[in-house]
């Protein structure tokens, strides 16, 4: 049996879904509805994986988080291979290939 392959990835105008949230509909029938924030904490690329792994330093008096003050969006996405897919986000990150498998198992 093969893995599920997408079948169509679209922007999703729903707005019940988080703004500018991509929308995979996998082979198998599985819709898998990905967040701009979801995707950019669950970065693959080795240096957020390293900051997810340290332990948090408090931050004194914070009074937004980076995401409040300009909300991420998901500036661009483009094909690595037949694999996988690079996200660019408005933060300038752009360095997580994420792979195919990867994608359905956030779905």
């Amino acid at each position: 049996m093969t893995a599920p392959l997408p079948t169509k990835i679209a922007r999703l105008e729903d707005p019940a879904a988080a703004p500018g949230s991509i929308e995979i509909l996998w082979s198998d029938g599985v819709r898998g509805v990905y967040s701009p924030r979801l995707l950019r904490d669950a970065c693959p690329c080795a240096t957020c994986r390293e900051q997810r792994a340290a332990p948090s330093k408090p931050t004194l008096l914070q009074v937004l988080r980076p995401e409040e003050i300009v909300p991420l969006a998901i500036g661009g996405m483009q094909p690595v291979g037949q694999y996988a897919y690079s996200i660019e986000f408005s933060d300038g990150h752009s360095s997580g290939i994420y792979t195919l498998e990867y994608l359905r198992e956030l779905a």
